[in-house]
């Protein structure tokens, strides 16, 4: 079968709602501990845990591993299921729409997940092609999708017709009429092209646009999905403030705007969001986890494991600051136990990942005393 055609045509109705997700958590009454589900503006309930669907191959393997990790990490507590368009050139999200179809014949039902997907960078389809320029001026030039002047650094737009086809092609990927949280995808890469004030025109197109999706149903809500720009120093040429970004939403969309979501990396390697006063709200310096909080976003890590490099040889510290066993355990418990941190993303394409992060969704998380306790250790 061809890589490049979605597996079932067909998308599930409906979306992750907060009857849903409340009724998701009731299945494991008496399994998960307190603070495992938690729920954000809107009512949605959301798991402190997330599967991501980054790292491996682009084969029919790795196509299966997501499928079946994905479908036993609902099974076993985690609601929240990220992916992007790029990722493994569509695959994953191809195998989060089996893994749903799979789940759906057990009883779990859409409104009771809460899928995520992200767009921004150019993805061929399925493989990488043997000419990419050739297939991106065919798929996209040609029909009109994108102009060459709209495309920064050779891989990345996010003009609203760009966006459009990603949202198209990401609905019938993953099986869905509605994706519950989608992300304008490391958007500070165009930084480096564009001057600042064009670059604020962009977003605040994409974010017009995002509007439109939310009111026809396309999509939930949406957010930025980020690398540096929210941990940099506010003069870095990346640097994104809050509550600017927050400013360009309520322009385009009221206060009842959809920017609702960031996406950004947090571990024991990676604590800016928590330790660096890099934002500002109303003038006030403060660190990004606390301007979330402020202007009503909800942070979702990725990276909690930084790909594997935290899970082995971590401090002594950290173990007696968490007081858990194993490192993969310890790094997972710090980053979903962070005060205003609602889900810590991890990477697992296989069930045996899974298995063994589902063990911490017994485990309360961490209170803010033994956070404070970490940090004081490590100085």
């Amino acid at each position: 079968m061809s890589s490049a055609a979605p597996v079932n045509p067909e998308r599930a109705a409906g979306a992750a709602t907060p009857a849903g997700t409340l009724a998701y958590a009731a299945r494991f009454q008496g399994r998960a501990a307190a603070g495992h589900f938690r729920e954000i503006a809107g009512g949605l309930v959301l798991s402190s845990i997330g599967i991501g669907t980054y790292l491996g191959e682009p084969d029919e393997k790795t196509d299966k591993g997501y499928a079946d990790a994905v479908a036993a990490a609902a099974e076993g507590g985690i609601n929240v299921i990220d992916s992007a368009i790029n990722y493994r050139h569509q695959r994953s999200e191809r195998s989060i729409g089996a893994a749903f179809r799979a789940l759906s014949a057990k009883g779990f039902t859409r409104r009771e997940l809460v899928i995520c997907t992200k767009a921004g960078f150019l993805t061929p389809d399925g493989e990488m092609p043997g000419d990419a320029s050739q297939y991106f001026a065919r798929e996209f030039l040609e029909r009109g999708v994108f102009r060459p002047e709209e495309v920064a650094a050779g891989c990345h737009c996010m003009a609203p017709s760009y966006l459009a086809d990603q949202i198209e092609r990401s609905r019938r990927n993953l099986g869905l009429d509605t994706i519950d949280v989608f992300y304008l995808h490391n958007p500070e890469t165009q930084l480096g092209e564009v001057p600042r004030a064009e670059f604020n025109r962009r977003i605040s197109q994409a974010f017009e646009f995002l509007e439109s999706a939310v009111k026809e149903r396309k999509i939930g809500a949406y957010g930025l999905a980020t690398w540096n720009a929210f941990r940099e120093d506010p003069k870095a040429q990346g640097f994104l403030s809050l509550e600017e970004i927050a400013q360009m939403a309520r322009n385009v969309g009221g206060e009842s705007h959809h920017f609702r979501f960031v996406q950004l990396p947090f571990n024991l390697a990676m604590p800016e969001a928590l330790t660096r006063p890099n934002q500002a709200v109303g003038g006030k310096a403060m660190p990004m986890l606390t301007a979330a909080r402020t202007l009503g976003v909800t942070i979702v890590a990725s990276a909690a494991l930084l790909q594997g490099q935290l899970t082995r040889n971590l401090p002594p510290f950290v173990r007696t600051a968490l007081g858990l066993a194993g490192d993969s355990a310890l790094a997972l418990q710090f980053a979903r136990s962070v005060p205003g941190l609602t889900t810590a993303l991890v990477g697992m394409s296989r069930v045996q990942h899974v298995e063994a992060n589902l063990a911490l969704v017994a485990v309360e998380p961490a209170s803010r005393e033994q956070v404070l306790k970490l940090f004081e250790s490590k100085t």
